[in-house]
């Protein structure tokens, strides 16, 4: 086997199932859909078919030709390409062979028609131009890589499948978390059964077939923490989908146009100023105090290895340059004891919220998911958020779901799980300026200039729709 050979890489049993379905040579097209946890090296597996498929599928004349999409083009740069690139780099035939660019892995004898090239689409765009996302390939050889497959539509399908009509040897595999019931992998499993070879990859620690990579202490706690029942933990631990699609709060789309968005000042300047403050939990967090006036976010102050006083003092800094009416720390765990004490003794009150605690609003499972469905409100209704990619990494991250008719997110331990270890503190300071609806100033209020509703983000925008 390739992997073994070229790579020194030994595959676990789903990947070695994925691996001789792929090389398959009785079948002239063969669709392999990855259904997996959290952490099984699916990527890894993904990435290995296609430089088998670049590296040993040629004739005379005709070359492979292969396209490689994901969920986001900064998910394919950041997971599926710097995946290929560590590998290729592994293998002195592929480096000798093969040149990779940021977009492009191409043999250096015929780079025109012997590649894997990187594709992406907008999730915005129609069903038509999404369907096109993966046109364009001609050859006897032809393959699809699709990573994170589970919230990419099925229409993005339609173009493959012309390419696989007409070769001799064709691929298309895809991968990804079964969080959605409407994305590529809940429709291979529910409406083309017949057509692929699913494999599901689980990290259940009463699995004997549980993928080894998957941390079986960690499993464990995580379904002791959370229950077998919780949608994340169906999806991300026992890789099945949970009876209600995992979505997205907030796609890419949506934050890049909130960081693009340039506000007057009458659009915001009526609204209460406000300051977030996600106090660092444990030593690779950040402690964040994020400012927000209505429909502005300003740039955030972060610190590192702050001790509570320091942070009191910023924050009292903050309140008296900026001006600030409402100040709210996560005291969730009591993390934030030690800045609330400090800040009193200058006089200053802040607002403890516990984002486990009980929502205003009785449609919420808890504050949390309550201040996270407001700032998807406000970023959809017109907010304007600063440029910042690790606070549009974090924002994206953020998915939900419906648990007993109420709405619920991500805890911030599972949102963390999905950034590989890094904390959402940026995301999560912000999301405490929504502790409270937006109101008017004081000052705005005392001149009486106000309207009882212009103070609310406009949108049509509702996930209960």
């Amino acid at each position: 086997m390739m992997a073994q050979q070229e790579f020194g890489f030994t595959p676990d049993r789903w990947q070695h199932q994925a691996f001789e379905a792929f090389a398959n040579p009785t079948k002239r097209v063969e669709r392999i859909s990855l259904q997996a946890c959290v952490g099984p090296g699916k990527t890894a597996g993904e990435v290995l078919m296609a430089l088998n498929f670049i590296g040993c599928y040629c004739s005379p004349g005709e070359h492979p030709s292969a396209l490689a999409i994901s969920e986001s083009a900064d998910n394919l740069k950041d997971n599926f390409w710097k995946e290929l690139a560590k590998w290729r780099d592994r293998s002195a035939f592929f480096t000798e062979a093969f040149d990779l660019t940021n977009t492009r892995l191409f043999a250096r004898e015929h780079q025109k028609t012997w590649f894997l090239s990187a594709r992406s689409f907008s999730k915005s765009a129609d069903v038509e131009a999404q369907g096109r996302s993966l046109s364009g390939l001609h050859s006897k050889y032809i393959a699809y890589f699709i990573d994170e497959s589970g919230d990419i539509p099925p229409a993005v399908l339609r173009s493959a499948e012309q390419g696989l009509s007409n070769c001799t040897f064709g691929r298309m595999v895809q991968g990804g978390n079964p969080t959605s019931h409407d994305g590529m992998l809940f429709y291979a499993a529910t409406s083309q059964p017949h057509l692929w070879t699913i494999i599901r990859i689980t990290g259940d620690p009463d699995d004997p077939n549980r993928s080894p990579r998957v941390d079986i202490e960690w499993a464990r706690e995580q379904i002791a923490a959370w229950g077998r029942d919780n949608a994340w933990v169906k999806a991300s631990i026992l890789g099945v989908f949970p009876d209600q699609s995992i979505n997205a709060l907030l796609g890419p789309d949506d934050v890049a146009k909130a960081m693009k968005r340039h506000l007057t000042i009458d659009q915001y300047e009526y609204a209460q100023k406000r300051l977030g403050i996600d106090v660092a939990r444990f030593g690779d967090d950040s402690t964040v105090i994020f400012p927000r006036q209505g429909l502005a976010a300003r740039n955030p102050v972060i610190m590192r290895d702050a001790r509570s006083e320091d942070i009191a003092g910023r924050v009292m800094m903050a309140k008296q340059k900026w001006g600030s009416e409402f100040e709210m720390i996560d005291d969730t765990g009591g993390w934030g004891a030690g800045t609330i004490d400090a800040c009193r003794l200058g006089g200053v009150h802040l607002l403890a919220i516990n984002a486990g605690g009980k929502a205003d609003d009785p449609r919420m499972f808890n504050r949390r998911a309550e201040m996270a469905f407001r700032l998807a409100e406000w970023v959809k209704g017109g907010g304007a958020l600063p440029n910042n990619p690790q606070l549009a990494r974090e924002l994206v991250a953020d998915r939900f779901w419906f648990e007993k008719g109420q709405f619920r997110v991500l805890e911030k331990a599972q949102v963390k799980i999905a950034l590989n270890g890094k904390s959402p503190d940026l995301a999560d300071a912000l999301k405490l300026t929504f502790a409270l609806v937006d109101m008017p100033s004081a000052a705005t209020a005392a001149l009486g200039i106000m309207g009882d509703d212009t103070h609310h983000a406009k949108t049509e925008w509702d996930p209960y729709a």
